[in-house]
């Protein structure tokens, strides 16, 4: 904080920075693994901090959570058994329980402390745990995977923080060989993948990992995320078979029966479509 009344974050890759106004600091946990900060702000509701980095807002936080699971529910042709690697903040959880079809959705976050947080500042994203199809695991989320049934799992969302501290083994060959053993034929694999404007090189590198351990087929959606760097950030998702589709079940998408405030059968068809430059870097 530089400013009594400012909270920000410099992102020395981009050399930018990201700040909003507060009035004050709600809490803050020191957990084994990580510094959890919360602060309320004056227009965006609660902000939580992770090791200085803004994880969520009360305010745009349903852009993450909706793309990163209701594109690949949709895509898959009928996803019963989900799995959340990270995601303690269970925004992502209450997305994937919106469907009716899903049967179980385990959330597995390394750290506990991330959910308490939420539900105390949070409680709107933590209104399915108790949802009787809900498992919520405090675990390490690569041993979780590790130790999955090979094909058990209809879609893995890796829900996870930058690729530093605790997240950094969530970026690599090795965990996304367990995912890729866990996942049925027709399974995918969906990972927060950053800002596709100045962190191109890190989603090539991660499609390259998961090119090795046997995923063959990629789709970037790119959407806005105004409390992340350069506020435009993406998921990636995976597929084993080469050359597969992305198709989505675009009549189930525009007759779903819960409500979305940015994700629509539309909006995710415009996502398909990437802009030049990222087409061109992801393909050289």
């Amino acid at each position: 904080m530089t400013d009594a009344n400012w909270l920000y974050e410099n992102f020395e890759k981009a050399g930018s920075s990201i700040g909003f106004r507060i009035t004050r600091k709600l809490d803050e946990v020191q957990s084994p693994f990580q510094k959890i900060e919360i602060f309320e702000s004056t227009d965006w509701g609660n902000v939580m901090l992770i090791d200085g980095a803004m994880m969520l807002t009360s305010r745009d936080n349903f852009l993450y959570h909706e793309m990163m699971s209701h594109p690949a529910l949709f895509t898959h042709a009928n996803p019963k058994r989900v799995v959340i690697i990270g995601g303690g903040d269970c925004g992502t959880l209450r997305e994937v329980l919106r469907h009716p079809g899903v049967e179980s959705a385990t959330q597995c976050d390394i750290d506990e402390q991330v959910t308490r947080m939420a539900e105390k500042y949070f409680p709107e994203l933590c209104e399915s745990n108790h949802d009787p199809r809900a498992e919520l695991l405090f675990d390490d989320g690569i041993a979780y995977m590790a130790n999955c049934a090979p094909g058990s799992v209809d879609i893995v969302i890796v829900d996870s923080t930058d690729p530093v501290g605790p997240a950094e083994g969530l970026f690599n060959k090795d965990f996304f060989a367990s995912c890729h053993r866990a996942l049925k034929d027709d399974g995918i694999l969906v990972q927060q993948s950053e800002s596709p404007l100045v962190l191109l090189d890190l989603i090539k590198a991660m499609r390259v990992e998961m090119g090795k351990a046997g995923f063959h087929s990629f789709q970037t959606l790119p959407f806005p995320q105004p409390c992340y760097p350069t506020g435009w950030w993406s998921c990636t998702m995976a597929k084993k078979a080469a050359n597969a589709d992305f198709n989505f079940r675009i009549d189930d998408a525009r007759a779903k029966d819960f409500a979305t405030l940015y994700y629509s059968a539309d909006l995710h068809q415009h996502a398909q479509v990437l802009p030049p430059f990222v087409v061109q870097a992801l393909a050289g």
